[in-house]
């Protein structure tokens, strides 16, 4: 098979079953079966910009992921955030894919906290698509909007919407970006466990429902899982927070497809005073 048939071949096989995982950023939200519109931290510029809001010094971070163990499935994620008077600016850049097919993101986003229990956020992203071999690129521009919400001490609330403009992935097909509404719930049982559930609807696909636990072991240790439905997923992860810097891993399983390894890593002068 030529380059340029498995370059489309890989390409549609992302498109179709990671659609729903459209925004999905960070080891920590993908152990957590994708659950992440509900965090409050760096990752939040692509997963939820509302969860900036709350962030009072400035955060970098990265990711990689390799879905299936396919090098040619990579998925590569660089963020930094920067807080201001009223809130926290985001610059994220991503990279999925390798020569002749890859799928790029520039996205720039804001969350701020229009009180003490709710906050929203927006982002801007430039898209760019290319195949090799002939086949073209196309680019295009989207946005994401979201809310965050805390109802008492222990109910959190999240909305999110992304690609609400349906940007263009190809203009002959009428072919478009992916466009996701999510709502999450997280309860804090206690000090020490969390559980989280979200409900991801792609206009082109199924209804998403993930479900997931975190377990606080130690002060600086964390332990995950969870489940979706829609693909099947099952996850699994830990996190370790040493000083300034938070150190996570996650690994995703399909049954037909295999294991997706994921491992982030990120600093912050805030991180040693939590």
């Amino acid at each position: 098979m030529k380059k340029g048939a498995i370059a489309v071949l890989l390409g549609l096989i992302s498109a179709s079953f990671f659609a729903q995982n459209s925004g999905v950023t960070g080891s920590r939200a993908y152990s957590l079966a994708g659950v992440a519109t509900l965090q409050s931290d760096l990752w939040s510029a692509n997963n939820n910009p509302a969860g900036l809001g709350s962030l009072k010094k400035w955060q970098g971070g990265i990711s990689y992921e390799n879905q299936f163990l396919l090098s040619e499935l990579s998925n590569k994620t660089a963020i930094v955030t920067a807080p201001v008077s009223r809130g926290s600016f985001g610059l994220s850049i991503n990279q999925f894919g390798y020569s002749s097919f890859n799928e790029n993101r520039i996205g720039i986003s804001f969350g701020q906290m229009l009180s003490k229990k709710i906050s929203i956020g927006i982002q801007l992203n430039y898209l760019s698509t290319r195949i090799g071999d002939g086949y073209g690129e196309t680019n295009a521009l989207s946005g994401n909007i979201g809310m965050l919400a805390k109802i008492n001490d222990e109910l959190l609330l999240s909305a999110v919407v992304i690609n609400p403009n349906r940007a263009k992935l190809a203009e002959f097909t009428d072919e478009r970006f992916p466009t996701l509404i999510k709502l999450g719930l997280s309860y804090e049982f206690s000090k020490k466990v969390v559980v989280f559930t979200e409900v991801a609807k792609d206009i082109d696909y199924d209804a998403n429902i993930r479900m997931a636990i975190e377990y606080k072991a130690l002060k600086m240790l964390y332990f995950r899982a969870g489940y979706a439905t829609a693909p099947s997923l099952t996850s699994f992860g830990f996190g370790l927070n040493v000083d300034k810097f938070k150190l996570d891993f996650a690994s995703g399983f399909d049954a037909n497809l295999g294991f997706s390894p994921q491992v982030s890593m990120s600093y912050s002068p805030s991180f040693s005073q939590q």
